[in-house]
């Protein structure tokens, strides 16, 4: 990332009008309120690629954005995460493509992020926007039941080529300012367990947009679709479960699932949500969190079992996907 400059609210914040919505919408503007936006500065390859580091067990981002005229990082760009973008005042328009959106304020874009895209400069533009940025696996991955799938559908598939914009006549528009105030709440509040505040609101947020955007017919194949897949990686899933401690090359993976290493990697990682290493350690992870409650083996003893090289190697990879180390845990479950 570049050098990043913040900037205050200086003004009571300009927001969408509705009476009978006034207090459902008020706890986004009001959050925001409180909140710097920083200017827009962002760090873009030579393929105009905009990565950011993400937490893979926690791989969700809020951005606070203040864009003005002339100022901010132009460019076409393109992201793996998916994304949802709301200016919250002055009228804003993105390019997708040979596709131009105009979004009034309190208006909401699911970006269209594998397709280059930029922000639109012109005369007078200033706004505050927020995205929200998370990858795909964070909402459905493996061990999460088919339905799980839903909350993705408006950002892979669309009935028409048209974007897919929630405008400021929706009757679910408010409850999704509702959503994202309270996203903003925990995602800079930082309160214990913040992270599963955020991903409980942002599964309401991605269940109204499922709502906005739904079509039942491309629901229904695509949910077939995917049970398909799920079924082909079955003898995968099966190997790994008899034999994680032992691990699983690519190669032995492709041939359980009777298809080529390189159609084996993009389908494992549309099911599973992550990588085969990513998948056979979590595996791994789960039965040595099982074995710290309900065996008297020493913390060595498990990462043998459970086929880490050594005890050091258990606490690294466990500490980032609990928090703790391992013994830290298991103090706590026998407290």
């Amino acid at each position: 990332m570049g050098t990043r400059k913040t900037t205050t609210n200086k003004a009571a914040p300009t927001r969408p009008r509705s009476s009978s919505n006034a207090l459902v919408e008020s706890s986004l503007w009001e959050q925001a309120a409180v909140l710097p936006f920083e200017l827009h500065r962002i760090r873009m390859d030579p393929t105009g690629r905009y990565h950011e580091v993400m937490d893979r067990e926690f791989p969700f981002i809020m951005r606070l954005f203040h864009f003005r005229h002339k100022d901010y990082t132009p460019g076409w760009t393109w992201h793996e995460r998916l994304e949802v973008f709301l200016p919250l005042d002055g009228v804003t328009r993105m390019r997708m493509g040979q596709q131009q959106v105009e979004l009034q304020p309190g208006e909401i874009l699911i970006v269209d992020n594998l397709r280059l895209h930029m922000t639109a400069d012109f005369p007078g533009f200033e706004s505050r926007v927020i995205v929200v940025s998370f990858l795909p696996e964070f909402v459905y991955s493996l061990g999460s039941p088919l339905h799980d799938y839903f909350f993705l559908l408006p950002f892979y598939f669309r009935s028409s080529d048209s974007p897919h914009v929630v405008r400021k006549d929706s009757p679910l528009l408010p409850q999704m300012h509702h959503s994202i105030g309270e996203l903003l709440r925990c995602y800079f509040g930082r309160s214990t367990y913040y992270q599963a505040g955020c991903k409980a609101h942002l599964l309401q947020l991605l269940y109204l947009l499922a709502q906005q955007f739904r079509s039942a017919e491309v629901l229904r194949s695509e949910l077939i679709r995917q049970q398909e897949r799920a079924a082909r990686l079955r003898p995968v899933f099966e190997y790994v479960a008899q034999n994680f401690s032992e691990g699983l090359t690519l190669k032995k993976g492709a041939s359980l699932a009777n298809m080529s290493q390189p159609q084996f990697i993009k389908l494992f990682k549309r099911v599973a949500g992550m990588t085969l290493v990513s998948y056979v350690t979590h595996v791994r992870l789960s039965h040595a969190f099982r074995l710290l409650r309900e065996s008297s083996l020493t913390i060595a003893e498990i990462a043998f079992q459970t086929g880490f090289s050594d005890q050091s190697h258990l606490d690294r990879r466990f500490k980032a996907a609990f928090g703790q180390v391992p013994s830290a845990v298991r103090k706590q479950l026998n407290q």
